[in-house]
């Protein structure tokens, strides 16, 4: 199911993500523990681009960033020329544990958002999309702890989208589920990027669930993090995992970051 749009303009709501230069620390009591290092990236309006790195070496801090949680030490972010100086409904950020409001159902749960800017009234036929567009109407009236991971995925998915993002920034939203519920919800994220056209950068440590969502693959050193390689991945959706193209990409990107191509 597609959500509907009122026009053309609805329908094209994705931006684009300025990193320019970015470098940040965070200061440690008597000392300073650099995260990213002199990070430029451009994401195109409806792009879908991953990062890729060592754990712990800044991509999460770079979401961050992106979100307008916070502001970098050095360089500039922005959207469509605009500074990000702080968080905004069109950029939502999504964590690898969903964090559901446990008191709350799951249509609730999705409403959340526009309860919380006071166009809930307005907006409430949003709720119901959502529901069917991750289905989970059954489940409407369903609590967090009565849910699977993967359906709790699904909640922190639609909540994100129940505000029509421009950018989505998803921060290895998948990294705790079982292997075949993450392929069920990889192929889920792909066909709700491609119906509701946001721009998306996602977190993860995954070479081949990068490659098979992503247009581009960023790959980052250990922290500080620094761009060390660049992909540009033009199969068409959807992919094979062992399209021969992407076999050889996967050995690539491994050896990028250190791991035998054997692996």
């Amino acid at each position: 199911m597609a959500l509907a749009f009122s026009s053309t303009e609805d329908r094209n709501r994705n931006l684009r993500l300025e990193i320019d230069s970015v470098s940040h620390h965070y200061d440690l009591g008597d000392r300073t523990l650099p995260v990213l290092d002199n990070v430029s990236i451009s994401v195109k309006p409806g792009e879908f681009v991953a990062l890729l790195g060592p754990s712990g070496c800044g991509k999460s801090t770079l979401l961050r960033l992106a979100a307008g949680l916070e502001q970098p030490s050095q360089g500039l972010l922005s959207e469509d020329g605009t500074p990000i100086t702080n968080p905004d409904p069109d950029r939502i950020l999504v964590f690898q544990d969903a964090t559901l409001f446990p008191w709350l159902t799951v249509r609730k749960n999705i409403a959340s958002g526009l309860d919380a800017r006071g166009v809930l009234k307005e907006q409430q036929h949003r709720v119901g999309e959502l529901l069917k567009l991750v289905k989970l109407e059954a489940f409407a009236d369903a609590y967090p702890h009565q849910l699977s991971g993967g359906m709790a995925q699904r909640v922190a998915i639609a909540r994100a989208l129940v505000n029509d993002p421009k950018l989505l920034l998803l921060d290895e939203p998948f990294g705790k589920l079982d292997s075949l519920t993450r392929l069920t919800m990889q192929k889920e994220l792909l066909q709700l990027w491609k119906q509701t056209g946001f721009t998306a950068l996602l977190v993860t440590h995954d070479v081949e669930e990068a490659l098979l969502l992503a247009d581009r693959v960023i790959v980052f050193s250990d922290r500080p993090a620094r761009i060390v390689a660049e992909v540009n991945v033009t199969k068409s959706h959807p992919r094979k995992r062992d399209d021969s193209d992407l076999v050889d990409l996967r050995r690539s990107l491994l050896e990028q970051l250190g791991v035998s191509h054997d692996v």
